[in-house]
């Protein structure tokens, strides 16, 4: 009998300091988020560090000769629903499979970029290469782009988005949804 209470005794203390851990590692786990309320509106800015890394991917694809154009930052739901109807109910090509609210845009945790050619106009050819490396600006740029910390859409598997460029802070869109943002307290 005296066994078994110890043996009890010690498997409560094995799951109360399991316990305690756990709540330790989840308390600096969540540190780097915010809790807003999930019907809270929308961000009408780029999150700081998105918007910091952004400005800094123009600047560092220019002194590599490409002309890097920013052409789209946060979006409201309704232009995501417009984009998403493109190549289905509206004529083009299919855009994107993220529907409004399911997308990084929507939370200002994404941008899109084109680049500019030698004539100043916008394009999306992901072969041009105006600064005469020998490897296409497209890529160059994407390269710039993960060293800066963003996920590129051209490495994702299926469906890939070449002008996409996305910081998430490990949050998934139904996190997001829920109402989780990540910290504006981050040093990065």
């Amino acid at each position: 009998m005296k066994r078994h209470i110890k043996d009890l005794a010690a498997w409560s203390i094995i799951i109360l300091i399991s316990v305690l851990l756990f709540m330790i590692y989840d308390q600096g786990r969540n540190d780097h988020y915010t809790e807003v309320d999930n019907h809270a509106p929308l961000p009408e800015k780029l999150d700081p560090l998105v918007a910091k890394k952004a400005e800094a991917f123009v600047k560092k694809a220019a002194e590599q000769g490409i002309d890097v154009a920013i052409t789209e930052t946060v979006r409201s739901v309704e232009r995501q629903n417009e984009l998403y109807k493109q190549g289905r109910s509206e004529g083009g090509n299919i855009v994107t499979y993220a529907k409004g609210g399911e997308s990084y845009h929507n939370y200002g945790l994404a941008v899109d970029f084109a680049l500019r050619n030698n004539d100043g106009d916008i394009i999306w050819d992901t072969a041009y290469d105006g600064n005469k490396s020998g490897k296409a600006d497209w890529l160059e740029a994407a390269e710039i782009a993960k060293e800066l910390g963003f996920e590129w859409g051209g490495d994702w598997n299926g469906f890939k988005d070449y002008p996409h460029l996305q910081m998430d802070y490990g949050l998934s869109i139904r996190q997001l949804n829920e109402g989780l943002r990540p910290s504006h307290n981050q040093s990065e």
